[in-house]
C-alpha cells in the first residue's frame, strides 16, 4: 500500500482512538512519523474539506465530510443491505449474534454485525478480521470453497496453533471436518477458538465476491439451536446467492 495512503488512514484512526483535537506534534508522536509528514497529510485533508483547525494552535479535527461519504457508500451497498434484512430476522428468531463477512482469498473481514438483546452475547467489530481461518466456522466455510488442490495447499501452509483444548491441530482431522461440513452445507466451531463459544457459518457468492454469514453465541445456548441455526443459514445463504446469480 502507498505510504501516503497508509498515513492518511492512520490519521483518521488516531483521531477515532483519541476522540479529541490533535496538534501536528500530537499526531507525529502518536503515529511515530515526522511532523513534516503529518503536515502534508493534514494540509491535504484541510484542502479537501476532511479536516479543520479548531483555532490557531488549538489542534485539528476531522469534519463530517468522511462520515457523510461513508453513509452514502454504505447505504448503496446492495449486498449488505439485502443481507441485513434477512440476517435481522435470523438474529431475532435465534436471539444470538449474527454477522456478515467478506472473503478475499483467506482474508475474512466483518461487514455487518447484528447483536441480540441478550446480556451475555458474542461480539465482534465491523472492519475487523476473523480470529482464525481454521479454528472458526467462518474461516472453515471459506476453506470449504477451495477446490481439492487449493485446499490441501492452504492447509499445508497453516500453523495450526491451539486456541483452546478443542482446537483442531491435526491437518488430517481438519481436512475431514471441512469435507464433511462442505457436504452438509454449513460449518461448525464448537469452542475451537474461544472457550464457551459456539459458532456456525455458511458461505455464499454474490457477483464475483464470496461472503460468509455466521451465528455465534454461548455454547450452553447454541447447543439447542444448532439444527435451527443451520436450517436458517442454509436458507438465507441460498436466497442471497440466488438473487445475485
Amino acid at each position: 500500500m502507498s505510504k501516503i495512503v497508509e498515513r492518511t488512514l492512520d490519521v483518521f484512526e488516531v483521531f477515532a482512538a483519541q476522540k479529541r483535537p490533535l496538534s501536528l506534534t500530537d499526531l507525529a508522536r502518536l503515529l511515530g512519523i515526522p511532523i513534516s509528514s503529518c503536515h502534508d497529510v493534514v494540509r491535504a485533508l484541510q484542502d479537501r474539506g476532511y479536516a479543520y483547525e479548531i483555532a490557531p494552535r488549538a489542534g485539528f479535527y476531522p469534519t463530517r465530510r468522511m462520515h457523510n461519504l461513508c453513509e452514502i457508500i454504505a447505504a448503496n451497498d446492495s449486498v449488505v443491505q439485502r443481507a441485513r434484512i434477512a440476517l435481522e430476522q435470523v438474529r431475532d428468531e435465534l436471539q444470538e449474534t449474527v454477522s456478515l463477512a467478506n472473503a478475499s482469498g483467506l482474508r475474512v473481514v466483518y461487514l455487518l454485525v447484528l447483536e441480540p438483546a441478550q446480556p451475555l452475547r458474542y461480539s465482534v467489530t465491523v472492519g475487523s478480521e476473523i480470529r482464525s481461518i481454521y479454528a472458526t466456522s467462518a474461516g472453515k466455510a471459506v476453506l470449504g470453497t477451495l477446490d481439492k488442490k487449493d485446499l490441501e495447499e492452504a492447509l499445508a501452509t497453516l500453523e495450526l496453533k491451539r486456541f483452546t483444548r478443542k482446537t483442531i491441530t491435526s491437518r488430517a482431522r481438519l481436512l475431514a471436518d471441512i469435507r464433511k461440513s462442505t457436504a452438509r452445507g454449513w460449518f461448525l466451531n464448537l469452542e475451537e477458538s474461544l472457550p464457551g463459544v459456539t459458532t456456525i457459518s455458511r458461505s455464499f457468492t454474490s457477483g464475483n465476491s464470496r461472503y460468509v454469514i455466521t451465528v455465534a453465541g454461548p455454547t450452553d445456548r447454541m447447543q439447542a439451536k444448532l439444527e435451527e441455526s443451520a436450517r436458517l443459514l442454509v436458507r438465507v445463504g441460498t436466497s442471497l446467492s440466488d438473487i445475485s446469480n
